[in-house]
């Protein structure tokens, strides 16, 4: 694999590529143990070193971890060069460039850490470290120009001003890891620079598609890189067919519709409609419908019923709303979405990554 850099920037210092590499696979590299020493074995400066050393040694893959966010979580060996092609179809399309800054706060297991550094790799950006949090923005001093972050971090930083204006300044901002809410859609619209949802997976090495949610071209349709071919099963599911960054043409669980220009809108996930007395729901239009209606965090999932197969059931964290707040935000649905069961739970489930963990809540649903 061709290297294309002799220099990492880290938190602006320049480090050689030389020290990121092992001598043999049984030692720590320069890097490693300078790292180590200066911030701690189990720093997230530390994490990055290791994925360097793993990233510049000869084998032609590494591994990364799934998400797990309709699953168990597993383990992928996905290829370098592969990696690089993803990384420089997001810097062509972004129209990044040499000296940008890019700020790492997204777990390195996964893909969505190990792409910003690759990118960062690819392009000579200055890679900014701040320990994946809730609030990625609350400490530092200088703006990056591009940042990956989850909905999480962003809604987060949207409810601290000084966060919030942080946040306005990032001239490249990409969401992904899981869904863009309506609410936050609408205040990101009105943001003076590029703010953009991801649409992708591990598989494909990050994503392979991109919608605009900031200024006059904010859309609900997602635009596809090039070389990226795009159908739609029998199912109406989504087929990804991108050969520079997966082998494999990809049968997805996104039920999708496409425009005039071949553009995608997600209406939701296959595994997750529920079959309520023959009629087909579809959890993610049910849980948009809610937003803003219920003022306690929720998610929509379903239990197994004698009668209908199954029913809709809403779990709320920690309290369950009043018969009041209930009554207006179901009204918002149709009959046969309004769920039939209402479960507290102390924690809405989640994934490491922080989606929605849909397998749980179901079991949690069962009552098993």
């Amino acid at each position: 694999m061709k290297q294309l850099i002799q220099t990492i920037h880290i938190n602006q210092q320049a480090y050689s590529t030389e020290q990121a590499k092992r001598k043999h696979s049984c030692t720590t590299s320069p890097l490693q143990a300078l790292f180590t020493d200066l911030y701690g074995k189990d720093s997230f400066a530390a994490s990055l070193a290791d994925f360097l050393a793993e990233w510049f040694d000869e084998q032609p893959t590494l591994k990364v971890h799934t998400s797990g966010s309709t699953g168990t979580p597993k383990e992928l060996f996905v290829e370098k060069q592969r990696m690089l092609n993803s990384a420089r179809a997001t810097i062509q399309f972004l129209g990044l460039k040499k000296g940008d800054t890019a700020l790492l706060c997204m777990p390195l297991p996964y893909i969505a850490g190990k792409m910003v550094v690759v990118r960062a790799l690819t392009a000579e950006l200055n890679l900014q470290l701040v320990t994946p949090c809730g609030h990625p923005l609350q400490s530092i001093t200088q703006v990056p120009d591009f940042a990956a972050m989850t909905p999480m971090q962003v809604f987060n930083s949207l409810e601290i001003a000084e966060e919030r204006e942080k946040l306005k300044q990032i001239k490249h901002l990409i969401i992904g890891g899981g869904a863009v809410s309506p609410e936050m859609a609408a205040i990101l619209k009105d943001f003076p620079h590029a703010v953009w949802s991801t649409y992708g997976m591990t598989e494909t090495l990050s994503h392979i598609a991109l919608r605009r949610l900031s200024g006059a071209d904010a859309s609900d349709w997602y635009t596809s890189f090039q070389n990226v071919r795009l159908s739609l099963s029998s199912d109406n599911t989504l087929i990804i067919d991108a050969p520079s960054v997966c082998p494999e043409v990809l049968h997805t669980n996104d039920i999708v519709t496409f425009n005039e220009h071949g553009q995608f809108h997600i209406i939701g996930r296959k595994d997750n409609t529920i079959n309520t007395g023959g009629i087909k729901v579809q959890i993610e239009e049910v849980e948009n419908a809610l937003h803003g209606f219920l003022s306690v965090p929720y998610l929509i999932t379903s239990a197994p019923d004698l009668k209908f197969g199954e029913h809709i059931v809403l779990l709320v964290e920690r309290e369950k709303p009043s018969n009041e707040e209930l009554e207006k935000a179901f009204s918002q649905l149709p009959i046969y979405w309004r769920p039939k069961e209402i479960i507290v739970t102390e924690r809405l489930p989640q994934t490491g990554t922080g989606k929605p963990d849909r397998a749980t809540a179901k079991r949690l649903a069962k009552k098993d």
